[in-house]
């Protein structure tokens, strides 16, 4: 007699954290489903993962969907507001999302949020981030909280289309001084670790963060120099950063950088405290994938919201 496989949820397994969770899902024997908003987008799974909308406007099908899962690993957020997409619409889709998780029983919850999430920042995504924590803790259900720091790999948007700018521009804006601090963790790190917490039941709420601390100058000359381009660092004010970026995002149409972004990163708002859980060196893996970086622009609007 078989035994069927344990069913894990994973939220936007094709997208870029989610996709690095369900690899390590689906290597450990374990039977995958996704919740995401792009249902009949190509599977990259060869048909093993089953994919379905996540219905919030219908809480009775998302509760069907939800049945029968040990663990739900929660990756669904937005970078920044769009169109109807605000943050405030993301909570409330959070809070139908964990309302059915509950009734269907799910047994526990891996929720990615974000390094430094305060429900009482001053800048809009952080504290939307902080708010979700609180309705996951509110849930009644077992819960990880992960809080990763500037996750980094091939898919990712940041890394990525930092390179495709050094790449295609002489001149690269830095806003401020350049000397704030980050801290990238490699997007596989953060999922071995949710992974491992999904299987051992743990009730973690923990800082994610690579064993790396660059300031952001000398993170933007390593990843030039890798990739080969003479690009020059500028430094400007925030405000005229802004202003430039504003006028690539028109180029590209899509918003390659947000003012709280910009803010986070120059209040140091992307290191942590706390010991470094991720192994893998941001230097070495650019190392092996500096040829492949920045080669296309990557659009999160394209992506994410058509």
């Amino acid at each position: 007699m078989t035994v069927a496989a344990e069913l894990n949820i994973v939220t936007g397994a094709f997208s870029f954290t989610g996709k690095y969770i369900t690899r390590r899902l689906l290597a450990g024997d374990k039977q995958v489903k996704t919740l995401t908003g792009h249902p009949l987008r190509q599977n990259p799974f060869e048909g093993k993962v089953e994919a379905v909308g996540f219905h919030f406007d219908r809480p009775a099908t998302l509760t069907a969907n939800l049945k029968g899962a040990s663990t739900l690993y929660n990756t669904y957020w937005i970078r920044f507001e769009h169109a109807q997409a605000t943050f405030e619409r993301t909570l409330e889709q959070t809070r139908i999302l964990l309302r059915c998780a509950a009734k269907a029983g799910v047994g526990h919850i891996v929720h990615f949020s974000s390094i430094h999430a305060d429900a009482r920042s001053a800048l809009p995504y952080f504290r939307a981030k902080g708010l979700a924590e609180q309705l996951v803790e509110e849930s009644g259900i077992p819960c990880t909280i992960l809080r990763p720091t500037l996750m980094f790999g091939l898919e990712s948007s940041f890394c990525n289309n930092l390179a495709w700018m050094l790449r295609k521009f002489p001149m690269f804006a830095v806003a401020g001084s350049g000397r704030y601090s980050i801290q990238p963790v490699f997007v596989d790190d953060v999922a071995e670790l949710a992974v491992r917490a999904g299987r051992n039941r743990q009730l973690l709420n923990t800082d994610v963060a690579g064993p790396e601390v660059f300031t952001f100058d000398a993170l933007v000359k390593l990843l030039a120099r890798k990739i080969g381009c003479r690009a020059r660092l500028m430094h400007v004010s925030p405000r005229r950063a802004l202003k430039m970026v504003a006028l690539i995002n028109d180029m590209v149409n899509d918003v390659v950088l947000t003012a709280d972004e910009i803010r986070g990163m120059m209040e140091n708002l992307i290191v942590s405290d706390a010991p470094p859980l991720g192994h893998t060196l941001f230097s070495d893996w650019l190392d092996k994938n500096a040829e492949a970086l920045g080669i296309k622009y990557y659009s999160e609007l394209k992506y994410h919201f058509c």
